[in-house]
């Protein structure tokens, strides 16, 4: 029984990306279809913003795979298709940015905030060993914190 339970899962899981596009939608020709598929996953929904266009169910991700579909009918390459969905939408619909001088910080921060964790470290490191211990205290002091904790 647990098998089953899981091999109905694992089938639902691999599947469930397919149920955003209605049967409507779907291309004749095989080879266009997968083509539009892959550039669908590339694209965002700018209504759920994490989700690509071809898991998505709003009306604006159904319209935009119709346009990627029509672009394709209509002969253009992959990259032309994209970049015409860019130049409407922005740089905001591609799931993945291009590297490009807008997108390079972008790019760039996971690189720029490590080194300034590693930095931070190793100066709070070495202030840390620099750290002269404090004298011990005198005989007047030790009085005097002796009787500020008594009740």
């Amino acid at each position: 029984m647990i098998r089953l339970l899981i091999a109905v899962f694992l089938l639902l899981a691999s599947v469930a990306p397919g149920f955003a596009v209605n049967p409507d939608e779907v291309l004749a020709d095989p080879a266009l279809e997968a083509r539009a598929r892959a550039i669908s996953a590339q694209l965002r929904c700018m209504v759920c913003q994490n989700q690509s266009i071809d898991d998505s169910n709003a009306e604006l991700a159904k319209d935009l795979r119709l346009l990627v579909r029509e672009r394709l009918k209509n002969g253009d390459s992959d990259e032309a298709v994209i970049s015409y969905v860019v130049s409407r939408y922005g740089e905001f619909v591609l799931l993945n940015p291009r590297l490009e001088a807008k997108t390079l910080v972008l790019w760039g921060m996971p690189a720029i905030l490590l080194v300034a964790g590693i930095i931070t470290l190793v100066v709070a490191a070495r202030r840390r060993g620099a750290r002269v211990p404090g004298a011990p205290l005198s005989a007047e002091e030790k009085e005097r914190l002796d009787r500020l904790l008594r009740p």
